[in-house]
């Protein structure tokens, strides 16, 4: 029997790092940032249909994100009409993953598991969290955006404290020695129901 965990939190909580500890435990993870790289990059299913909304997003090295990152700033609503093209081919490139992966255990590293509806999906949600005060010291010290961009972020995600209500399992990430416990503890639990199933 196949176990699907989503693996969700807010931006800058320790996510990715989460993941890779699932991984380092021989579980196989799905990450749908990874996922949507793979639909921009050269020749990728959503290049066309990106190229006919917004050309000047599309290079010949596929879609270009600074470029999007503008149009987005100009036109709200152009997150609306990119998710419409997006999310479906997400949909299918992480159902090809489950196909191709028998493992035990799948972790499917999401960060809008909530608002997609990806949980429907899932066998049980595990929540990464943190204080908003780490979590805006990560953010910003990526140098990748600023306290404006990091706010609207947040904005268009859903609130930590609802996800967290959503999960079944939550791993506090302060520290590297606590989200690797509660990796362990997730993964204890999870092996307990699939004996009990």
């Amino acid at each position: 029997m196949r176990f699907k965990l989503g693996l969700t939190g807010s931006i800058g909580m320790g996510k990715s790092t989460t993941a890779k500890m699932f991984a380092e435990r021989g579980c196989a993870v799905w990450d749908a940032d990874a996922a949507v790289h793979r639909l921009y990059s050269t020749n990728g299913p959503a290049i066309a249909p990106m190229r006919m909304l917004y050309p000047e997003a599309v290079t010949d090295q596929g879609v270009d994100r600074s470029s999007l990152r503008a149009i987005l700033s100009l036109d709200p609503g152009a997150f609306k009409k990119i998710e419409e093209i997006v999310h479906p081919l997400v949909q299918q490139d992480r159902q090809g993953f489950v196909e191709s992966h028998p493992t035990e255990i799948c972790v499917f590293d999401i960060p809008l598991l909530f608002e997609t509806g990806a949980e429907a999906g899932m066998d049980a949600v595990a929540c990464v969290n943190v204080s908003r005060e780490i979590q805006q010291q990560r953010v910003l010290e990526r140098n990748t955006m600023s306290l404006d961009q990091f706010k609207q972020i947040l904005l268009r995600q859903m609130p930590i404290a609802e996800k967290l209500t959503r999960s079944d399992y939550v791993i506090e990430t302060d520290t590297l020695e606590h989200a690797r416990t509660a990796v362990q503890d997730v993964l204890i639990d999870i092996e307990r129901r699939l004996s009990d199933a």
